[in-house]
């Protein structure tokens, strides 16, 4: 167990519950247990203090204190992107402890091609039906993310456990795109944004937006700025002069912020 102190702008729930990552739980106790590179930690937040059961400080140090994204500065990021425009400022303030994970690339590539036309409770149910089939088992109820290698060695009607419906041959062919080296991810992560979305979108299915959602999500491209069917509605209603690239180099953050802040309000899209 670790118990990180001082931690400032970061709130488990906003970050792991908002819809960038799937595979975190809510327990009883308000805590969050989830898997991410293969480890399997519960995190509580206890005042300014961050407890991370599972862990020690060598995994700390190599895996979590990046995956939660704690060592860049959300409160600096937050003053400039409030100074943009006096709605981002408020859905700043209303989700201040949100962050932007580093989640394994795959997984986040894989995970978004799932969310197609899909809503969170289903996505997590068929990301939680891919693990149990073909991850493996750490414990009791908690499987690993299932390589691109052994998706690629599967059929698409091998999938049908999982319930993916139209989705499984578009996951079928990112794992054989990833596995086989014709997309590479890491390479991804470095290129100009245009050109990493257009090698995203050499896989059947993929589109701009779960592009950019493995863009932001996968590979921590802050410039990039999904558009859902919610985010579409509240740059229309919100922020109908302004366009994505507006938010500038982290606009992926005000993306995040406006996201949560718009599924909390819908009252203002009546």
């Amino acid at each position: 167990m670790m118990t990180v102190k001082d931690i400032k702008d970061f709130n488990a729930a906003q970050t792991l519950d908002c819809g960038q990552a799937f595979r975190w739980k809510e327990q009883t106790d308000g805590s969050f247990k989830g898997i991410a590179y293969g480890k399997v930690v519960t995190i509580k937040a206890e005042g300014s203090d961050l407890i991370i059961d599972g862990t020690d400080e060598s995994d700390f140090e190599a895996i979590w204190k990046k995956y939660l994204d704690l060592e860049c500065d959300y409160g600096q990021i937050r003053k400039s992107l409030e100074a943009i425009h006096p709605i981002l400022k408020e859905a700043a303030a209303f989700a201040p402890g949100i962050r932007i994970l580093n989640q394994e690339p795959w997984e986040a590539l894989c995970s978004f091609i799932i969310s197609q036309n899909n809503n969170i409770p289903r996505i997590k149910g068929i990301v939680e039906r891919l693990c149990r089939s073909f991850g493996e088992q750490i414990d009791e109820d908690c499987f690993t993310f299932p390589s691109a290698e052994r998706i690629a060695a599967l059929e698409p009607e091998e999938l049908a456990p999982i319930r993916a419906g139209f989705r499984a041959r578009y996951i079928i062919d990112g794992a054989k795109k990833v596995a086989g080296g014709e997309i590479d991810l890491e390479a991804i992560r470095r290129m100009e944004i245009n050109d990493a979305r257009y090698e995203l979108m050499k896989i059947t299915g993929v589109g701009i937006k779960v592009a950019d959602c493995t863009l932001l999500y996968g590979l921590h491209r802050l410039d990039c700025f999904p558009l859902d069917v919610w985010m579409k509605r509240a740059m229309a209603v919100l922020f109908p002069e302004m366009k994505p690239e507006d938010f500038g180099e982290y606009g992926g953050i005000a993306q995040q912020y406006i996201f949560h802040y718009s599924r909390m309000h819908p009252e203002l899209f009546v």
